[in-house]
């Protein structure tokens, strides 16, 4: 058994297709089959037992038969010639005597016919065998005015038997070319039914051997069954997978060139601090710590911007959902404020943060809003005021800087996206980027706009869904 499903498993997808469908249609042709003949055989059965009531014998045909000193024939039966339909009619009495009146063979009676001559019963229906071996149909049966007499008649089942031989090499011939004929139309509809399921190997084989995810497999687009679902499904995920590797080229194009400046500048300073030694021609003083100076810089903004390229490169959702945790969201904000402080002590920043919990990561969050006030901090004047406030779930941070053109807002959040006005300035171009990323990941929104009053600036928000109060259980983090 083990065996034979091993080798049906072995078998291509369409060919056990095609095995099943024959397989189920001879077993219903053939229970179909079983169940015809069988009831053929039961009409045939009860037609033999209508007739042979039809033909009972009246009391005058019985009587010339009797003998009314010994009850019974007349005379020694002797065989009969054969009549029309080869029956044979017997009489018996209450003794168990009997004598063959009409036909050529005597018939094996029963009990059940001797309980009928003795009139505990008033008829009897039974199979029985001929003297000869053949099968018969035997009726017994009582006449009025012959007591403790029965007529048993009886005619050869070989009228039964005949149409039912006929009958079975008719089904068995139905039942053949049925089966037959649903093994080549199972053969035919696992060939149509699979040729998506073959257009859709093919396309994996070709992705598999070049690489190429521009492939898309038609759809008929009305259509839901289970292969239109696999087949739009393919094309979702050839399609993901595209997006992914162009955005992940991209990137890759993108860090090349943005690496390419820093480490261009680093090199060229290390080069003339370098000659200077090996020539012996030392740098004046001021000129070497200005070099030196470059190159510090230079080194803190590669390391930014590996860092934010390693913050970029992590996935979207899944791997870091066990880092998240309720987060007291105005003492980040509090944390990254003194921070910024520190980063420009010649601007002045106005706080009004209220108490709001939510859910995030600590170091992601504190580093989105890092990034907001950095970027409020490089763009404000010098003496200039940044506005800070948290209420409701909402962070607004507002600067007085020229603000981001309106036809440049709907890029601010692209990687490596630098305005003109910022190019001049430090930074990868990533620091929204991340913004964007981390708020996302915690269910929020963030959005750059223009100030718009007179004093000009932009307005960078962020809204994140929490609470003013920290949910019962376990303490919020009070901090990242």
């Amino acid at each position: 058994m083990n065996r034979a499903v091993r080798r049906l498993r072995s078998l291509p997808l369409r060919s056990r297709l095609a095995l099943l469908v024959a397989a189920a249609v001879a077993f219903a042709v053939t229970a179909a089959a079983v169940a015809c003949w069988f009831v053929v055989k039961n009409v045939l059965v009860n037609s033999l037992d209508d007739a042979l009531r039809a033909n009972r014998m009246t009391t005058q045909q019985v009587a010339g038969y009797v003998d009314l000193a010994t009850g019974l024939c007349a005379h020694e039966s002797t065989p009969r010639e054969p009549n029309l339909f080869n029956s044979s009619v017997q009489l018996l009495d209450d003794q168990g005597k009997s004598c063959l009146i009409i036909g050529t063979e005597r018939v094996t009676l029963t009990d059940a016919d001797r309980a009928v001559a003795e009139r505990r019963s008033d008829e009897a229906l039974h199979d029985a065998t001929g003297s000869d071996g053949t099968p018969y149909r035997v009726f017994t049966y009582t006449v009025r005015g012959l007591p403790k007499v029965a007529v048993s008649a009886a005619r050869p089942l070989s009228e039964v038997d005949g149409s039912l031989n006929n009958l079975a090499l008719v089904l068995v011939f139905v039942a053949g070319a049925g089966v037959l004929g649903a093994g080549a139309a199972g053969l035919w509809v696992a060939r149509a039914g699979l040729r998506p399921v073959d257009e859709l190997t093919r396309a994996v084989e070709h992705v598999a051997r070049t690489e190429d995810l521009a492939v898309r497999i038609p759809v008929d687009e009305d259509s839901e069954d289970e292969i239109a679902r696999l087949s739009r499904s393919f094309n979702t995920m050839t399609a993901s997978l595209a997006g992914s590797r162009d955005l992940q080229q991209q990137l890759i194009a993108d860090a090349g060139h943005e690496l390419r400046t820093p480490l261009t500048s680093l090199r060229t300073n290390i080069e003339l601090l370098t000659r200077s030694e090996e020539t012996g021609r030392p740098l004046p003083e001021a000129d070497r710590a200005a070099l030196l100076a470059s190159v510090k810089a230079q080194m803190t903004e590669l390391a930014t911007l590996i860092g934010d390229l390693q913050e970029l490169s992590r996935p979207d959702t899944g791997q870091h959902a066990g880092r998240t945790r309720i987060l007291a969201w105005h003492d980040v904000v509090e944390s990254a404020l003194r921070r910024a402080r520190l980063r420009g002590p010649e601007l002045t920043f106005t706080a009004d943060v209220r108490p709001w919990y939510v859910r995030a990561e600590p170091a992601a969050l504190e580093r989105a809003v890092v990034n907001v006030l950095d970027n409020a901090v490089k763009f404000s004047p010098r003496g200039g005021t940044v506005d800070v406030r948290l209420a409701d779930g909402a962070l607004t941070v507002r600067d007085r800087g020229p603000g981001v053109p309106a036809e440049d807002l709907p890029y601010v959040f692209d990687r490596f996206w630098r305005s003109p006005q910022a190019r001049a300035l430090p930074g990868s171009g990533l620091g929204l980027s991340i913004v964007a990323r981390t708020v996302h990941q915690a269910g929020g929104e963030v959005a750059l706009t223009r100030a718009g009053d007179p004093e000009g600036g932009t307005v960078a928000t962020i809204r994140l869904p929490g609470a003013p109060t920290p949910p019962p259980g376990p303490a919020a983090d009070g901090g990242a």
